[in-house]
């Protein structure tokens, strides 16, 4: 939309060509996310809490989790708005990867709304059914991955790209499209899993975000893909703008979730997020080093799958319980310690992820 406005406004003044800087509308994008998320959560906030929008807590959690009930939920739809109306207003809306992510990530977040709404205002304690969640989650991604396959332009688009190695790439064809499906509904679920203790989903997806932006505006300048030895996916550069609104948003949202958190995101936030970096880890190109960095969230994910065979089949538990954060709260270290540890980890893992940039 600015975009739109430069064009006329430039006419007047050159000056108003900065708008058409693709880093000037990244931190446009950023700032714009921030200010939107810090005003409009105290008000969501104080609505959450009158009509007793509040987060249930397990019998069999951790004690100290008990305080936490009745704390307002679904704040994640704050993330959403102030995603959305960031990258509106900053990115160029002519093109599609801006709609294919924006897409996905808001279709998550209507499954997550539903799965609250049925949870929070209902009083059905499964919210949406297992199933229902999966197939609505798989139609979304499915309709995602036909549509980018239908869709590609260059031949780089489709291919798996292994991070570490300038030569090694390998076309996939319609395994494109498996791949895509598996990364976006498997990052989305991830990080829901994760969405357990005060900003401990909300930093790993804000850092893996912005180093998603670092990817995406070097993959877009066929210059600098050509220095790094990476795939040049013209106009994927502009998925910046939508990471720098992920990045402002979820930093504003920290601001109320950080420990003691006034909000939670719930699914509606969770879903959403986990969709998000996923398929824009899918339109750059950079699947395996998504699960690098987000090697919290796989962590997460792999300590549910190994309980719940491990009780299936041997009726013992690995863990004191999973996810595994509450395997540490059990073990005895205090919330703060457990979300700050996780995010020096997600840290550690980001700029590995990083590295694969000139480590190849």
């Amino acid at each position: 939309m600015l975009l739109l406005l430069a064009d006329y406004l430039s006419n007047i003044d050159s000056g108003f060509r900065v708008l058409h800087y693709l880093t000037f509308r990244a931190i446009l994008g950023v700032l714009t996310a921030l200010v939107i998320s810090l005003l409009i959560g105290p008000v969501m906030i104080k609505k959450l809490t009158r009509n007793k929008i509040g987060q249930s807590v397990r019998d069999d959690g951790p004690q100290s989790h008990f305080s936490k009930s009745g704390t307002p939920t679904m704040g994640g739809a704050m993330i959403l708005f102030a995603v959305a109306i960031s990258t509106l207003l900053c990115a160029d809306l002519s093109n599609r990867y801006i709609w294919v992510v924006l897409i996905v990530t808001l279709a998550h977040g209507v499954i997550g709304f539903v799965d609250d709404y049925r949870k929070v205002l209902l009083g059905n304690s499964d919210g949406l059914s297992a199933k229902a969640k999966y197939f609505w989650q798989s139609v979304v991604a499915l309709g995602a991955a036909l549509y980018l396959y239908n869709t590609a332009q260059v031949a780089a688009e489709t291919q798996l790209i292994f991070p570490f190695f300038k030569n090694i790439t390998l076309e996939m064809g319609w395994g494109y499209v498996v791949l895509t499906y598996f990364v976006i509904v498997g990052s989305s679920n991830a990080v829901n899993l994760t969405d357990g203790l005060d900003g401990l989903a909300i930093m790993p997806t804000v850092m893996i975000a912005a180093a998603l932006a670092i990817f995406a505006y070097l993959s877009g300048h066929s210059n600098f893909a050509q220095y790094l030895q990476i795939p040049h996916l013209p106009k994927s550069g502009e998925l910046m703008v939508f990471c720098a609104a992920l990045v402002g948003s979820g930093l504003g949202f920290l601001w109320f979730n950080a420990y003691p958190a006034m909000v939670f995101m719930g699914d509606v936030g969770a879903l959403a997020l986990g969709a998000a970096l996923g398929v824009v880890a899918v339109l750059v190109r950079q699947e395996v080093v998504l699960v690098i960095m987000g090697g919290i969230f796989v962590m997460e994910t792999i300590s549910v799958i190994i309980q719940v065979a491990s009780y299936k089949t041997r009726k013992k538990r690995v863990f004191l319980m999973a996810p595994i954060h509450h395997h540490f709260e059990l073990k005895g270290w205090p919330e703060p310690r457990v979300i700050v540890r996780f995010w020096i980890i997600s840290v550690v893992l980001v700029l590995i992820g990083l590295s694969t940039l000139k480590l190849r």
